[in-house]
């Protein structure tokens, strides 16, 4: 029986490309930003009320400039009211535009960073192995706060940008469609010089390269920052970190041939959009040959010249909400990509057990695997089947890269095997939901993480319903309560806050303090000991004895000491079972196990000594 078919469907959606992408996101709060849309054409179209109150000023000093004295002027206050209240009610139309816009944003931002973090959340194990922590952090850092700076403040820009250069074109041909044509023409000449540099192969591959040389960089300086007390260690400068320095040195050739490519492109564009009126001069000139009313051609002539500085900031304002939109559709294109890579599959009918007995059932697994069994080559297991009884001790023991963590990261489902199953209490974990097989297993890595929050919180993340009693009674079973009693705050200290460091043993018991308050009742321990000195690797197996009774207990371990009482060890050699049982049964097998045994002892009665003289 296929396995698969029992687990709901798992098809990722279809999902729109590029700018239809970006747009289907920033409409996500359909209704806010509408509102803002509309506010912001409202305030452009007032925006240009004071040119058009202009207008008509100098049309009455014009009629009445050879006798000042018959100015009308309260029509001339009425006209600087219009001006000065248009520009007023522009800006406040404008800010609530940007209001409406901000709350879409943010909660934009709020539904897309809780689905991409949920999402990466529920990858397997393997997902994380082979995508930087860079790579991630640019994703949610980066590309999604760009979407939200689009939304706040480019979208209504882009409602306001499409609205100007309609304004601005209705009001060009009603005072004189002449002149009005000739300043359209500079405008009409550099959008045509843009759309040929910026639409053809070269600017899709510079855009897709620059982004690839932002996450490339960032990727290395994650590294580095990560690595920097080796790089110190050896005495190392920036330059010898060949990785972070190339990407630096990458991104800086491509940046520069990218200004380059594009140099006369945009000093081109720069220079007949900002320079309308130099167009305008000879139209001015031509026409002027022919004028029968001087005052209406000069009405005209003075107010095109001085609209003519407005049209630019219309336009250059359009050029860089379509540009930076583009790049913002591949960023979001980048998020995507992440989204469509599918989480395991989920069971529709998700079971429990009573029994907490794991066993590995020929198990196949390779990390290359993607869900299919290989021909045997690079496999990390290979039909591997034990089984680790409730209420014992299970240690998987051998050589590094023989398999034994991998065996531990398949128990909470880091990855799904290849073929085969793991059962807890008969049931295949694929059987059950995430958030239950979470429950029952608890996990000390041993790579220690400590969030950079109070002591008292890293341990309360085990089980957040306990009292601080538990978590005292948890912290004394790890051996750590006395070091935290001893810090600054006590269990209210931030780690790794003023000059607040703990060592690396210190670190681990907390670690095994927080495994203690979850109580689950399958505890997998990957080298759990290892940073503990002799004096507390004691203690902290003593307080085992008292966690793991009637619990089912996998240990991994290198030193062989940790796991000499253990009531079963299954040893692992090249992803498979070379042999089982307790350690005197092992030893006396003289087997892989006892092989290993002797090369561990012989290592403990090794010291270092001075090289004899030469005489």
């Amino acid at each position: 029986m296929n396995h698969q078919s029992d687990f709901s469907n798992t098809n990722q959606p279809v999902r729109k490309k590029g700018m239809k992408r970006l747009w289907e996101l920033a409409f996500m709060q359909k209704g806010l930003v509408i509102a803002a849309c509309i506010l912001a054409v409202i305030s452009i179209i007032i925006s240009f009320s004071p040119f058009i109150a202009i207008y008509y000023i100098i049309q009455e000093l014009l009629a009445h400039i050879t006798n000042l004295s018959g100015l009308d002027s309260e029509y001339m206050i009425r006209l600087g009211w219009i001006a000065g209240g248009g520009a007023l009610l522009a800006l406040f139309l404008n800010f609530c535009a940007l209001m409406c816009s901000h709350v879409a944003a943010f909660k934009t931002m709020y539904r897309l960073k809780l689905e991409f973090t949920e999402h990466i959340a529920s990858l397997p194990l393997g997902f994380h192995t082979e995508n930087s922590t860079g790579k991630l952090r640019k994703i949610v850092d980066e590309n999604i706060e760009k979407l939200e700076g689009f939304i706040a403040h480019q979208l209504p820009d882009i409602a306001g940008s499409f609205a100007a250069p309609i304004v601005v074109l209705v009001i060009l041909f009603v005072f004189d469609w002449r002149l009005g044509l000739a300043s359209l023409v500079p405008v009409v000449l550099a959008y045509g010089v843009q759309m040929a540099g910026f639409s053809g192969k070269d600017a899709q591959y510079f855009l897709k390269t620059y982004q690839d040389s932002l996450e490339e960089m960032n990727n290395a300086a994650v590294e580095y920052v990560r690595g920097i007390s080796v790089v110190k260690a050896f005495n190392q400068t920036v330059f010898s970190f060949r990785k972070f320095h190339a990407a630096i040195k990458n991104y800086g050739k491509f940046v520069f041939s990218y200004t380059e490519a594009f140099e006369n492109i945009m000093t081109l564009f720069m220079v007949m959009i900002n320079n309308i009126y130099l167009f305008l001069i000879p139209v001015i000139i031509l026409l002027s040959g022919n004028v029968t009313n001087y005052s209406d051609f000069t009405l005209a002539c003075i107010f095109y010249l001085i609209f003519s500085l407005a049209i630019p900031a219309s336009f250059t304002k359009l050029m860089y909400v379509s540009q930076t939109g583009r790049q913002i559709a591949d960023g979001i294109g980048r998020m995507d990509k992440i989204l469509d890579v599918p989480t395991l599959p989920q069971t529709a009918n998700p079971k429990t057990t009573k029994n907490y007995d794991i066993s590995y059932e020929h198990v196949v697994f390779s990390y290359e695997g993607n869900g299919k069994e290989r021909d045997g080559k690079n496999m990390a297991l290979s039909d591997v089947s034990f089984t680790a009884k409730q209420g014992e001790i299970t240690a998987l023991v051998g050589p590094s890269g023989s398999g034994k963590s991998t065996l531990a990261h398949l128990i909470p489902r880091f990855y799904d095997v290849n073929s085969g199953a793991v059962k807890i209490g008969g049931v295949d974990i694929r059987d059950m939901s995430d958030d239950y097989l979470m429950s029952i297993v608890s996990f000390v890595f041993q790579d220690v993480f400590l969030f950079k929050q109070s002591v008292y919180d890293n341990i309360l993340i085990g089980n957040k319903e306990a009292t601080k009693e538990d978590i005292i009674r948890a912290a004394k079973a790890a051996q750590c309560h006395e070091f935290i009693e001893k810090l600054p705050n006590g269990y209210d200290t931030v780690i790794g806050t003023q000059n607040i460091h703990l060592s690396g043993g210190e670190r681990q018991r907390i670690v095994i303090a927080r495994a203690i308050l979850k109580d689950a009742p399958i505890i997998v321990l990957d080298e759990a000991t290892a940073f503990a000195d002799p004096e507390n690797e004691y203690k902290i197996q003593r307080a085992f004895e008292e966690l793991m009774k009637d619990k089912t207990v996998i240990i991994i371990a290198h030193r062989l000491s940790t796991v000499r009482g253990a009531d079963k060890i299954v040893v692992i050699d090249s992803g498979k079972v070379a042999e089982e049982g307790v350690h005197e049964t092992l030893v006396k097998a003289g087997g892989r196990y006892s092989r290993m045994w002797g090369q561990y002892t012989r290592s403990l009665r090794w010291t270092l000594a001075s090289k004899p003289e030469v005489n």
